[in-house]
């Protein structure tokens, strides 16, 4: 009986703090959103196996 209590308390939110399921979808309308979150990670990948293609080429990797 006294697990369930522990549990309980441990699985509240405490006061002040956003609830998770207050978030709102991604608006892909919006440009700064599509820049971020779809161009940017898109040309970290591309650049960082552009990078490693070339430390290979150079024989350091």
């Amino acid at each position: 009986m006294k697990t369930l209590s522990l549990l309980n308390i441990y699985l509240q939110l405490p006061p002040g703090t956003r609830n998770p399921d207050d978030n709102t979808p991604l608006d892909l309308t919006d440009p700064f959103n599509i820049i971020m979150f779809i161009v940017l990670p898109i040309a970290a990948v591309v650049l960082y196996f552009v990078w490693r293609k070339q430390k290979k080429k150079d024989g350091e990797l």
